[in-house]
Order: C-alpha cells, then sequence, then structure tokens
C-alpha cells in the first residue's frame, strides 16, 4: 500500500560519510582490516568449539551460535561501509538492519543461560540439557526474527516525513528520526531489560550466599565475566553515542563514526574477550594451532 511504498522509499537513500577528498581508499583499508579482524577471530572460536570435543556444553555452544551473529552483523554492515567508500554508494539492503538485532537477542539468551548455571549450579546440567539446549538456540533464533517483524510492523505504522537516514546504516532511532511525531512505543521496545534482570538475579544470588562459599561465588564471575564485559562495552559506547547527540557542535562524521563502532566493538572484541576470560577456550585454541602447526613441520 501507499504507506508500504513510501516507508521503502525512505529507507533508500542514506546520508553516509562526507569523505574529505583522496582519503577514500585509506578508510576501505581500515574498513576492509576491521573486517579481516572480525573474520578471523569469530571464525578461529567458531571452528576450535566445533573441532574440540570437550567445548560440546551450553555455554560454548552458545558462544558458536554468538560468533555466527557475530559474522551476520558485520558482513551485514561492513561491505556496505566499503561500497561507500570506494564509490560513493549510499544505498543499503534491509538484510542489514536486520541481521543487526540478532546479535542482541542471542545475547539475552547466553544472559539466561548464565542465569541457570548460576543461580541453579548444582541443577545446571539436568536443566540445561541437549535437548533443551537446541531448544533454546532455535528458539533465539525465532525471537530475534519474530522481534524484527514486530519492530517493522512499528514502523510501517508511523506517518514518515523525512526521506534520507541521516547515518551510513539504517537502524531503530534513525528510521524513526523521520517520523513525523513522538514515537514512545518505538523508542521504548528492545530487549536490555531482560539482559539487566538476568544479571542482577545473578548478583542477588551470590550475594546472598555465605562467605564460606567462595567457589559459588567464584563460578558466577567465571560464568559471567565474558558476558558482563562485552555487554558494559556495548553499553558504553551506546551512553557515549547518545551524549554526544545531545551536542549539535559534535561533527556528524564522528556520530556516525562512533555509531558504527557501537555494533562493531562488540563483534570485535568477543573472540578476544572469550579467550581471555574463559580458560578452557583459551587452552583449546592453543592446543589446536599448536598441533596444526606441529603437522605442517
Amino acid at each position: 500500500h501507499q504507506g508500504y511504498q513510501l516507508w521503502m522509499e525512505n529507507l533508500t537513500l542514506l546520508e553516509g560519510f562526507d569523505v574529505p577528498a583522496g582519503l577514500g581508499p585509506l578508510l576501505f583499508f581500515l574498513t576492509l582490516l576491521t573486517y579481516l579482524v572480525v573474520l578471523l577471530g569469530n571464525g578461529v572460536v567458531m571452528w576450535v568449539i566445533v573441532m574440540d570435543q570437550s567445548l560440546h556444553r551450553p555455554m560454548y555452544v552458545m558462544v558458536c551460535h554468538l560468533t555466527v551473529c557475530d559474522l551476520i552483523g558485520g558482513t551485514a554492515l561492513l561491505p556496505r561501509i566499503m561500497l561507500h567508500l570506494l564509490t560513493g554508494e549510499r544505498r543499503i539492503s534491509y538484510g542489514a538492519a536486520i541481521t543487526q538485532a540478532v546479535f542482541v537477542h542471542t545475547v539475552c539468551l547466553l544472559s539466561l543461560c548464565r542465569y541457570i548455571a548460576v543461580c541453579k549450579p548444582l541443577r545446571y546440567h539436568s536443566i540445561m540439557t541437549s535437548a533443551r539446549l537446541h531448544l533454546s538456540c532455535a528458539l533465539a533464533w525465532f525471537i530475534a526474527i519474530l522481534a524484527i517483524f514486530i519492530l517493522f510492523m512499528l514502523h510501517l505504522n508511523e506517518p514518515l516525513c523525512g526521506r534520507t537516514v541521516q547515518h551510513i546504516y539504517c537502524s531503530n532511532r534513525t528510521i524513526l528520526a523521520l517520523a513525523c511525531g513522538p514515537t514512545p512505543v518505538n523508542n521504548l521496545y528492545g530487549v536490555f531489560l531482560i539482559v539487566f534482570f538476568s544479571y542482577a538475579k545473578i548478583l542477588s544470588v551470590t550475594t546472598k550466599q555465605s562467605r564460606s562459599e567462595s567457589s559459588i561465588r567464584s563460578k558466577a564471575v567465571q560464568t559471567c565475566a565474558s558476558h558482563l564485559v562485552v555487554y558494559l562495552v556495548f553499553e558504553i559506547a551506546t551512553l557515549i553515542l547518545i551524549t554526544l547527540y545531545r551536542f549539535p557542535s559534535v561533527s556528524t562524521n564522528i556520530k556516525k563514526l562512533l555509531g558504527i563502532l557501537y555494533i562493531l566493538a562488540p563483534t570485535t572484541i568477543n573472540p578476544l574477550v572469550y579467550g581471555l576470560v574463559s580458560k578452557d577456550l583459551r587452552a583449546s585454541i592453543i592446543k589446536l594451532l599448536s598441533k596444526k602447526n606441529h603437522h605442517r613441520n
């Protein structure tokens, strides 16, 4: 219908970066380097989890799903940016906006897994059985797709007055900026409360344990540390981005760059965080890489 057609037309033009003459190739190279880091880091983590039978546990199976989401998110965003930097192309596929949200919903499912592991430590393996694990992963993907469908339905009901998305990619905030009036329901739509609830519950449970139960507290730290670090990086970047948008004097290019970094930062550092925090994963990476080098020699 007419509203849908107008919505599609408004999303066909992105403002993009204001790239100074001669800097396009350099920025393209830096973006390509970032993309290679995303591919290599997440690819290695996924490869190690698949190859090492000892890592075929709920935590690492879900980490593997997270790396898939990171690869999808990076692939949806970075190649389009490279195309824009080289050719000035200002259009982007709608799949890029859709795949970005998959990562967020997987983080929520992982926080649920952490809640089960820490709050019910003695029943973890009985609660998160193999069948329930695969069902949970399938449910995470289903919820992500359903949530995005609902989000786009909310957008379709909003009359739009703008025709240009003032960013280098489509997001919930930039699309809502085109609306003719306030959109409180759309602005509040999200999944971060699930993450906050899960980790708040974990902290509540661990603080109630007696001081003699140090093993339970250390289990909570070990289980949640990597996910908390990744989530805090995401939230800090988001807070900085929201704050900068309140200062009109800040360059629009800087705002757009931070808008990309707050998505790319978790995607890029996730493999590093998991490798540093998880002893099992770090040991498996070293073991498999050493074995591969030994076979070559």
